[in-house]
């Protein structure tokens, strides 16, 4: 049985975190053994203090009377776990798209590319992939740019029609110049000629 004093260290460093917070067990690791921890987390969850997102993965749930627990986004899941791991990651795919506002679809799955390890999470009924990609398809300084980069990817070469090409460019007005040029060398051929025209119309 995990000793009371450890269970209550754990306890308070929840509670000193606050309610929203996306925990792991690796954030307790000076306070206890692995083994200790997870006891203790587990008891939390069973208690009701903590819900499990996922394997080695806990919440700690803000209230709504409304609502009850606040469940967090995928992409506020997955920041978190590449924020433990110390991984760059970007979104990729219909994810990338929704990120922007160019697509109005909720992804049930969310897939990132990382310099991380490559992994599956599986959240509920939904998944969180991590997908080992090599450093080019990371390096991207620009918020906006990076993601702007990715979505193009996953509407394809030939396929962007023209409006969606002015909503991109309106988008890309919002990213910093120094960003987008230092962007355009990590896109694809016909994804700079997009890239450049939103430099040529700024003032």
């Amino acid at each position: 049985m995990i000793e009371d004093s450890k269970q209550k260290q754990i306890e308070i460093r929840i509670r000193e975190r606050g309610q929203g917070t996306i925990l792991f067990p690796s954030d307790f690791v000076d306070i206890g053994s692995s083994e200790l921890v997870k006891k203790g987390l587990l008891r939390l969850e069973k208690k009701g203090m903590l819900t499990r997102l996922a394997f080695g993965i806990y919440l700690y749930p803000k209230k709504s009377k409304l609502l009850g627990d606040l469940t967090p986004s995928l992409e506020e899941i997955a920041k978190a776990i590449a924020e433990r791991d110390k991984a760059r990651i970007v979104p990729t795919g219909i994810y990338a798209l929704n990120a922007l506002g160019l697509s109005t679809q909720v992804p049930l799955n969310a897939v990132y590319l990382t310099d991380g390890a490559p992994r599956k999470v599986k959240v509920g009924k939904r998944t969180i992939l991590f997908k080992k990609a090599s450093p080019k398809n990371l390096a991207a300084t620009g918020p906006i740019s990076g993601l702007i980069i990715q979505a193009l990817k996953a509407i394809g070469e030939g396929n962007l029609e023209p409006d969606e090409e002015t909503r991109i460019l309106e988008i890309l007005k919002k990213e910093n110049q120094e960003n987008i040029r230092h962007d355009i060398a990590m896109a694809p051929d016909w994804v700079r000629e997009i890239m450049r025209k939103s430099i040529e119309v700024q003032p």
